[in-house]
């Protein structure tokens, strides 16, 4: 099932398919590390639902959630 990254929970794991937008948007996240093929756990949102912090490559990662907008992933089991 393939979903963005803002909709899976805490404790989800994704594989990144896809990474849309354009411009330094698209690169900032690509140069983090978030490109097809990557593995994705969601570990927690902050109280407010904005940010949400993740960990990919052995690190942990805060985006909001318009940025996890821009990551389809398929759900792993």
């Amino acid at each position: 099932m393939t979903k963005t990254l803002n909709e899976l929970l805490p404790g989800e794991v994704g594989v990144v398919t896809k990474v849309t937008g354009f411009g330094p948007i698209k690169r900032r996240i690509v140069d983090m590390g978030l490109v097809a093929g990557t593995k994705v756990l969601v570990q927690k949102f902050a109280p407010l639902g904005d940010p949400m912090e993740i960990k990919v490559k052995n690190f942990n990662l805060s985006l909001r959630k318009a940025e996890a907008a821009l990551i389809e992933c398929t759900v792993a089991d």
